[in-house]
């Protein structure tokens, strides 16, 4: 994988460019005549205060650019540092932190998640690997990805079986690293261009991923990894996703300023106005265990975190003190606080209901 950093580094600069075309078509709205899909207008004028303590803290390293939060085994905050090539860890009860450098250069680490017995698995965006740290022992293990294309795993996420599931959004595929054997295969996502983005693994064991290139949201049999597409209507780009205890499939739409809900069970897709408009940019998201949807308006200044309720369809929403710098993605607690990462002001936040 000869200069991959520096390809990784190009590629992050396209996606950069990307989200401008994406935020640049956002006056257009979502509509369509289906009778699977429904775009709901009536959270416009509802929205109340969201009533939270949200407490942030400044990274160690400056310019470290915290991408996204995980929750550990141990209760604890942990993060990527993208630009500094280490991850971190806030204990939030001390504000201490602690910081795990990475041996292999520009890393550029991105998603990342706990397993069972405490292992922080994350995603060598840069450098083509999964990454597996020992908290003990500050030992990371690197798993190369066996294709030359597959040079930038994005988002992770484990299965009830101990398999780790992952997105790779420049090279268009998704893939899957068995921890026992660390075997890693992929697969070709079957739409060109769709840059598979965040992902999740519903109760029965199947991953699914958002496809932000395109109006769609994939699924993937865990047994033979084929893929099956679920659509969007125009112009939803799905970037980040949750699912709730129904295994309906919570997504953020970033392009045209919605809130997505999905039902693979029926393809039926309802939309909701995000609080803060259509150029609001939604993105990262998460779901506490008494079921409300959290996610974070990233296109508004300062950026804001929203409770969305389920039950009653209304939407609560505050500002991020510190302005956010873009809430790329959020994690939730056994107790229901919020983990988020502010990447643009190298701050971790915990919002406290």
């Amino acid at each position: 994988m000869k200069n991959a950093g520096f390809a990784r580094i190009a590629f992050a600069m396209q996606c950069l460019a990307l989200t401008g075309a994406i935020v640049g078509f956002a006056s257009s709205r979502a509509s369509t005549n289906s009778h699977n899909n429904d775009t709901d207008k009536s959270g416009a004028g509802k929205t109340q205060e969201l009533k939270v303590t949200i407490k942030e803290w400044a990274v160690p390293t400056k310019g470290a650019h915290p991408h996204d939060p995980a929750v550990g085994a141990d209760g604890a905050l942990w993060f990527t540092e993208q630009m500094a090539n280490k991850i971190g860890r806030l204990d939030p009860m001390t504000g201490e932190f602690k910081e795990y450098p990475l041996t292999v250069t520009n890393s550029g680490p991105h998603g990342l998640v706990s397993d069972r017995d405490g292992n922080i698995w994350f995603t060598g965006n840069f450098a083509g690997y999964i990454g597996k740290l020992d908290p003990k022992t500050g030992d990371v293990k690197e798993y190369k990805m066996p294709v030359e294309k597959a040079d930038d795993p994005h988002t992770a996420a484990f299965d009830a079986n101990g398999t780790l599931w992952f997105t790779l959004q420049g090279a268009n595929m998704v893939g899957r690293l068995d921890p026992k054997s660390g075997k890693i295969e992929l697969k070709d996502v079957p739409t060109e261009n769709a840059l598979p983005y965040g992902m999740q693994v519903n109760s029965k064991g199947v991953p699914f991923f958002c496809e932000l290139g395109t109006n769609k949201i994939g699924s993937i049999d865990p047994k033979t990894m084929a893929i099956h597409d679920y659509a969007l209507p125009e112009p939803v780009r799905p970037r980040r996703m949750a699912i709730d205890g129904q295994d309906r499939v919570y997504f953020s739409d970033f392009k045209a300023g919605h809130l997505g809900r999905l039902d693979p069970k029926t393809g039926e897709v309802k939309l909701w106005d995000s609080p803060g408009g259509a150029e609001s940019n939604p993105y990262g998201i998460t779901i506490t265990p008494n079921g409300m949807v959290w996610y974070s308006e990233s296109g508004v200044k300062p950026n804001t975190v929203v409770r969305f309720d389920p039950k009653t369809e209304t939407f609560a929403k505050a500002d991020i003190p510190s302005g956010g710098g873009v809430v790329r993605n959020m994690a939730a607690t056994k107790d229901g606080r919020v983990y988020i990462a502010c990447s643009g002001v190298d701050k971790v936040g915990v919002v406290q209901p």
